[in-house]
């Protein structure tokens, strides 16, 4: 490919500029972003932030440049690269786990050694034995062996209690025979299993004299060590493209009649008494219960943030772009107006803005109501155990009332966060036009990579099940006189003792009142739905949409309940000044006034609101606030210290050079650019020309011949007009000859010239 000429690298975009046009935002706005980004993060976390990024950026193998033009093979090879050289990196600076996943976080992409980390690793620390850490866990620390964890089945997934997989005790020699009886039975999407891990955490049905006690997890080996192959009777691989997360190796597993040894199941929990061959129930079962809602509550945590991303970009870009005159400007004002300006744009973006803010102080709740229950249930453990309540989709067993808020609040705020944080991620990618639509934009692999939080640790709509079971047997609990036990119950019991006389919430004037009335109509649409089941004895299944309605509206009320409680916080004071408190109370308004507005018919039916108040807010309160937060846009979004390298984005950049760099990569970085091609069809049966393809390198002469010393297998060099398949090879059709070679992992092997290898 020829060079950039030396005129098209003079241009500049149309005046003004980029980085004008954001250094004019950043004056009109007062917001002290430093400050701000301290309150959010704390100044401690930011500055190891920073000194992780230097490290990483020096790296070669982090080099970002053409993460958008790789193939499958190329990118899973390079995650691969850069999953070892970050686990080479974190023995050298001696990070700790947390240091560690900041710098995961910083690539930004998922890596093969993800479920290694996040679930193999814990899974073994948290189900295992003393015996069984210094077996297994001692060695995956120190990457000796790699793992991942099979639960997924190709049959299965939500019902974990349906899966297929089994493990039968043999009494006889004292082992476990691993099978999957069932095409269906093979685990599925597992990650990290495709290419990468030798051993699994497979959970598997446990028999023990042909009856079934539920899914267990068991250390499987699956590959050798040394060569790395799939042992005997173990079928395993990748399963192939997906919409995104390819550098994610997800792969399959069957397993044929496999012995492993009694120690091979993680026993911390449950065990089989191999003298007896009794099965030795766990000692309670809000231990099992522990990791999930930990996974779940790191996605309503991280949400804020994964939403942040497509929020800076385009709120960013948004203020650089420019389009249309303003219908209403002066005959003197011919400039085009900033994309920003318009209230269509607004009122898609800056509610999204305001949500990136109520997700960070949820998930700081969230995890805050979770080390707490961990306090409590390490002192209380099995104590307030109950199997009265059987146990519900994703369950392996029944629930607790010790963890049942606990349980409760994590699956419908994962369900809400991870939707509201997929969903608006592809308004924000809309929301940058066309450009949007361009990888450069950094949102849509974003996107695609984030999407499977809506299903994975518990698909959003079947979660919405189990806050649904909770807050009917809460509301039964008031109904039958119990005393309010926490918040739930409580406003449960305050719906019950006002119902007759009416809420009259000023969701307008009234901050309390708004949160009040989100409480409200959680609480309303609780008793109906227990009428529903308990007086007109529907079925579970008829009430699944109104559940879904019911756990959205309650996980609504707890997100801007803590949005609210965070903002009356005495340290919010202390480090901030009231123009900012004031600027985050106004995103507060923002959030939950244009949610309101958009679930009105509830507050309505509810009787928490009336259709003024609904007409009032969408009409002024929420276009009135749109206004009030646009000068502040962008330096908000600073707030949230979204690296340039981090968002790897060229409408995202800080600078504003948004034109600039969106034609550097496509005409300097874009490899297809230095592909010359054969444009015509040919005729068939006419040498080369009858394959179907592209040329690779190489000139064309006045006879359309190639030209070049000597073409490999790739015909570099040379003109390749075609490429077909035979034999499981790659024969590529030249104008100077035939080559042929097998492409096994990105490598050339066999290559062979038939013809006179001219090209």
């Amino acid at each position: 490919m020829a060079s950039t000429p030396p005129w098209v690298k003079a241009l500049k975009p149309s005046g003004p500029q980029g980085s004008e046009l954001l250094k004019q935002e950043r004056d009109q706005s007062n917001v002290p972003v430093e400050k701000l980004s301290n309150f959010l993060f704390t100044k401690e976390v930011l500055d190891r932030q920073a000194k992780i990024l230097d490290i990483l950026k020096a790296e070669k193998v982090f080099d970002k440049s053409q993460n958008y033009f790789a193939g499958r093979v190329e990118r899973f090879q390079t995650a691969l690269a850069r999953a070892k050289r970050l686990q080479q990196l974190t023995i050298k600076h001696q990070w700790t786990k947390d240091e560690y996943q900041m710098a995961a976080e910083l690539i930004s992409e998922p890596g093969p050694y993800g479920l290694h980390v996040s679930m193999f690793l814990i899974t073994l620390r948290d189900q295992g034995t003393p015996e069984q850490h210094k077996l297994f866990l001692e060695k995956a620390e120190k990457y000796e062996i790699i793992g991942c964890y099979a639960q997924t089945e190709l049959g299965h997934g939500s019902n974990v209690r349906g899966l297929e997989t089994t493990a039968t005790w043999n009494p006889e020699d004292k082992t476990f025979i691993l099978h999957s009886p069932h095409l269906t039975a093979s685990k599925w999407w597992i990650g990290s299993m495709g290419r990468t891990a030798n051993h699994a955490v497979v959970m598997a049905q446990l028999i023990i004299d042909g009856k079934s006690y539920g899914p267990h997890p068991f250390v499987v080996q699956i590959r050798d060590l040394k060569t790395h192959e799939p042992l005997e009777n173990v079928c395993v691989g990748d399963i192939g493209p997906k919409f995104g997360y390819n550098t994610m190796d997800n792969g399959y597993l069957l397993l044929n009649n496999v012995k492993i040894p009694h120690v091979n199941m993680l026993a911390k929990l449950s065990s089989v008494d191999p003298n007896t061959n009794q099965y030795v129930k766990p000692a309670s079962a809000s231990l099992v219960y522990g990791t999930l809602t930990w996974v779940r509550s790191t996605i309503v945590l991280q949400s804020g943030g994964v939403l942040a991303r497509g929020v800076t970009i385009a709120v960013r870009y948004a203020a650089v772009r420019r389009q249309f005159q303003d219908r209403d400007a002066k005959e003197w004002e011919t400039g085009e107006n900033q994309v920003l300006n318009y209230t269509m744009v607004q009122i898609r973006l800056l509610p999204l803005l305001a949500a990136t803010f109520a997700l960070h102080f949820t998930g700081r709740g969230m995890m805050a109501l979770y080390q707490e229950n961990q306090k409590r249930m390490a002192g209380d453990a099995g104590k307030a155990s109950s199997d009265k309540r059987s146990a519900g989709p994703e369950e392996l067993y029944p629930g607790t009332d010790l963890l049942a808020d606990l349980h409760a609040t994590s699956c419908g705020l994962k369900a809400l966060a991870s939707t509201t944080a997929a969903e608006g991620l592809e308004v924000c990618r809309r929301a940058c036009g066309g450009h949007g639509y361009s990888s450069f934009s950094g949102i849509g692999s974003w996107y695609a990579d984030y999407l499977p939080t809506t299903t994975w640790e518990g698909d959003n709509y079947m979660l919405t099940q189990q806050v649904a079971r909770y807050l009917l047997k809460s509301a039964r609990s008031v109904l039958s006189g119990a005393p309010p036990a926490n918040d739930t119950t409580r406003i449960l019991h305050t719906f019950l003792s006002r119902r007759d006389i009416g809420a009259a919430f000023d969701i307008l004037g009234s901050d309390t009142d708004l949160v009040a009335a989100f409480a409200w109509r959680s609480a309303f649409l609780t008793f109906e739905a227990l009428k529903h089941r308990d007086a007109d004895r529907q079925s579970w299944n008829s009430l699944l949409v109104d559940f879904w309605r019911l756990s959205t509206a309650h996980s609504q009320y707890l997100v801007v309940r803590n949005f609210d409680h965070a903002l009356r916080a005495p340290e919010i004071g202390e480090a901030l000044d009231s123009e900012t408190v004031g600027l985050l109370r106004k995103l507060f308004r923002l959030y939950a006034l244009h949610t309101l507005e958009r679930e009105g018919a509830e507050f309505f039916a509810s009787a928490a609101v009336t259709v003024r108040q609904i007409r009032l807010a969408r009409t002024k309160s929420v276009m009135r606030l749109l206004g009030e937060v646009r000068p502040h846009a962008v330096r908000l979004v600073d707030a949230w210290r979204m690296e340039d390298w981090v968002l790897d984005s060229s409408l995202g950049r800080a600078d504003g050079r948004v034109y600039e760099d969106l034609f550097y990569r496509a005409s300097v970085l874009n490899p297809l650019n230095g592909v010359t091609v054969d444009p015509y069809p040919g005729v068939e049966g006419r040498g080369g020309r009858s394959c179907e393809g592209m040329c690779i390198g190489g000139k064309r002469d006045g006879a359309g011949k190639g030209r070049g010393g000597g073409g490999d297998a790739g015909g570099r060099g040379g003109i390749i007009v075609g490429f077909r398949s035979v034999g499981g090879c790659l024969v590529f059709c030249g104008l100077g000859g035939t080559w042929m070679g097998i492409l096994r992992a990105g490598i050339w092997e066999g290559v062979q010239n038939s013809g006179d290898g001219a090209g």
